[in-house]
C-alpha cells in the first residue's frame, strides 16, 4: 500500500512540476497575448499547453477530493471502532458488576 501511496504521490509531484513548467514558459514569453502577428504554429502550440495545463489543474483537483475522501474515510473509521471498543466496555463492566 506504501508503495502504490508513493508512487502516487510521485506522480502528482510529477505533473505539479511539468504544470509549474508550462506556466512559466507561458508568462515568460514575449508575446504573451494572442496576437495576430503570432504565427499560426505558435497559436496551436500555446493552445496545446493550455489545454494540458487545464488537464493537469483538473487532474490535481481530483487527486486532492481523493485524498480529502480517504481522510473522511479514515476517520469515520476509527470512530467506529471507538464506538464499538467503548461499547464491549461498557458490557464487560455491566457484567462484573451485576455479579
Amino acid at each position: 500500500m506504501e508503495i502504490k501511496d508513493e508512487a502516487v504521490r510521485l506522480e502528482l509531484w510529477r505533473r505539479c512540476a511539468k504544470a509549474a513548467i508550462l506556466i512559466y514558459s507561458l508568462k515568460s514569453s514575449p508575446n504573451r497575448h494572442f496576437n495576430s502577428s503570432i504565427d499560426r504554429e505558435n497559436e496551436v502550440e500555446k493552445d496545446l499547453l493550455v489545454k494540458e495545463i487545464r488537464d493537469l489543474k483538473m487532474k490535481l483537483a481530483i487527486e486532492r477530493i481523493k485524498k480529502n475522501r480517504i481522510k473522511l474515510c479514515s476517520l469515520t473509521e476509527v470512530m467506529i471502532q471507538m464506538t464499538i471498543l467503548l461499547s464491549f466496555c461498557t458490557l464487560f463492566l455491566v457484567l462484573v458488576f451485576q455479579s
